[in-house]
């Protein structure tokens, strides 16, 4: 990346049936202070005005473009699903982008939201992954959508650096893509850099769609992401305290089982999941000690 030069940003919009959403996520790309070099949206079968909407931006706007991915399944579920529509629209990517921009559908950005981006790029050369914070609506107030924590950046509206993307290979096509990318990052040395001052709002709460699997999923994840037995029974513990939900302590068990029992390929290298399992103990340590 040459700091000397500006950065050009790219960004792909996997998208399915998200009629209600997706102008206002396309109007808050169009009203930037910076434009980005390349905007495409997948039209992941869709059955809606999906792409009807869409159109209406590709006539006024040049640097947008439509295509189409013609899925098997209905719906738009995390995961690889959501992973290779990205990809659709990475093929027809220009190839001179210094900024790799994953957006969902339903997101409204602050005007200056790629300007802020891109001053972090420019001035930081470590940095892999940089991102605002999610806010959902309550009670007429948007409001941080606490999932996760602050130092992630969070899957609707992830940016990387060329390099970074480079050195993870690209976003894995399975669940708990949008944790283990950050893992790898910092593995390879780059850094996660969320700038709380960047609200970016979700017109839909996180995993609306899919909550029902939900628990499953994030078994799975654990499993993928070489987490080992103990640290996913500790993450499967908090995560379901957090909900107030203890069904769903048995749908993770059920969802690592099940992956661990079929031997699955993990997500990560050995090296990598050696990092990782390293990297979480740490910071499972470091709360127990400043509680």
């Amino acid at each position: 990346m040459n700091v000397n030069q500006p950065l050009k940003y790219s960004i792909i919009i996997p998208a399915h049936n998200e009629e209600n959403f997706i102008g206002k996520t396309l109007e808050s790309v169009v009203q930037q202070t910076i434009l980005p070099h390349q905007l495409i949206v997948v039209n992941d079968n869709s059955t809606d005005q999906t792409e009807k909407i869409v159109k209406k931006f590709t006539e006024k706007h040049s640097f947008i473009q439509c295509i189409h991915s013609s899925s098997k399944s209905n719906q738009h579920l995390p995961g690889n699903k959501i992973v290779e529509a990205f990809y659709k629209g990475f093929e027809k990517l220009n190839p001179n982008w210094d900024i790799i921009v994953k957006l969902d559908a339903d997101v409204i950005l602050p005007n200056n939201y790629f300007e802020e981006i891109l001053k972090i790029y420019s001035s930081h050369p470590k940095a892999g992954i940089v991102g605002g914070l999610a806010m959902i609506e309550k009670n007429n107030q948007w409001v941080y959508e606490n999932i996760g924590n602050k130092k992630q950046v969070r899957g609707p509206f992830k940016s990387y650096s060329k390099s970074c993307f480079e050195s993870i290979g690209g976003l894995k096509k399975s669940i708990g893509w949008d944790v283990v990318d950050e893992l790898i990052s910092r593995f390879y040395g780059y850094e996660i850099i969320v700038l709380k001052h960047l609200k970016v709002k979700l017109q839909k709460p996180t995993g609306i769609n899919y909550q029902k699997i939900h628990g499953v999923k994030v078994g799975e994840s654990f499993y993928k992401m070489d987490y080992g037995f103990l640290i996913s029974f500790i993450a499967a513990t908090k995560f379901a305290w957090n909900k107030k939900n203890f069904k769903i302590l048995i749908d993770i068990f059920k969802g690592y089982w099940v992956n661990y029992r079929a031997n699955q390929p993990k997500i990560v290298t050995a090296e990598e999941g050696r990092f990782i399992r390293n990297y979480r103990w740490k910071g499972i340590k470091n709360k127990l000690l400043f509680k």
